[in-house]
């Protein structure tokens, strides 16, 4: 009997919706032996797996762990070691505050062999699908991603010095530090800033909250926006409307045209 070659391959599924995954990604989920995949990631995606490749789910859901970091990078291991090709699926991409890199310097010290298929960063694709551009001349030239909550579950450092800027700010990860988020930029007189918040962005059950930093809270309240959600801050927030009204214009026209 043959034996496989343990390795890991770690594959960034997308932010949500299911067609935003690409064919590097397909093709390392339809060769998997076994699946590790996270809360985030559309299980649809397993659809693509064999039938015979076993399944492990090991996120996060409500604030409870199905295994810790550790215990993730020992399966890995175990698990390569056992079967062969281990694929490790995580939300958006592996390397943007998804702890692939982390999980690739444990597993090559265990002679498991590893690769990367990066993925669509939800930092980005979220906002795109409201039509908000992280970058726009006049309005931003450049953008920064950063965590809400940090190793310590603590605010980023970042984001204060962030708030000084003229940059457009995403924030994952962020909605239980939002009114620390909010005091901050209240103190450097940006109450009026626009901000969004998008839960659930790319995928049917999307809920979108648009404001200001003075008003965010109680439209939070309102449209009961929780966790998995994105949140934007700059003026590239305001672009929103602009590029909504013209796609309805020309969905409206079109319907006027043919009628």
């Amino acid at each position: 009997m043959s034996v496989k070659t343990p390795k890991l391959t770690v594959v960034g599924a997308g932010p949500g919706d299911v067609d935003l995954i690409t064919l590097k990604a397909i093709k390392a989920i339809e060769s998997a032996d076994v699946i590790l995949y996270d809360a985030l990631i559309n299980e649809a995606l397993l659809d693509y797996a064999s039938k015979t490749t076993e399944r492990v789910f090991v996120g996060k859901r409500r604030g409870c762990y199905a295994f810790q970091q550790e215990q993730i990078n020992d399966l890995i291991v175990t698990k390569a070691k056992e079967k062969g090709h281990v694929v490790r699926l995580k939300g958006g991409d592996p390397f943007i505050f998804g702890r692939g890199a982390e999980e690739i310097d444990y597993v090559r010290q265990h002679g498991v062999e590893t690769f990367v298929v990066p993925g669509i960063s939800s930092s980005v694709a979220v906002p795109a699908y409201q039509g908000i551009p992280l970058t726009k001349r006049g309005a931003s030239e450049s953008f920064w991603v950063i965590t809400g909550t940090t190793k310590k579950h603590q605010l980023s450092e970042d984001v204060a010095l962030a708030a000084k800027s003229t940059a457009t700010i995403v924030i994952l990860m962020g909605m239980s530090k939002l009114s620390e988020i909010v005091a901050i930029f209240s103190k450097e007189n940006k109450a009026d800033t626009a901000i969004a918040i998008i839960q659930n962005g790319t995928r049917d059950n999307q809920n979108v909250g648009i404001g200001t930093i003075a008003t965010i809270e109680g439209i939070v309240a309102e449209k009961q926006l929780a966790n998995p959600a994105i949140i934007i801050i700059g003026d590239v927030v305001k672009e929103r409307a602009v590029l909504g009204a013209i796609h309805n214009d020309v969905l409206n026209n079109r319907t006027l045209g043919q009628s």
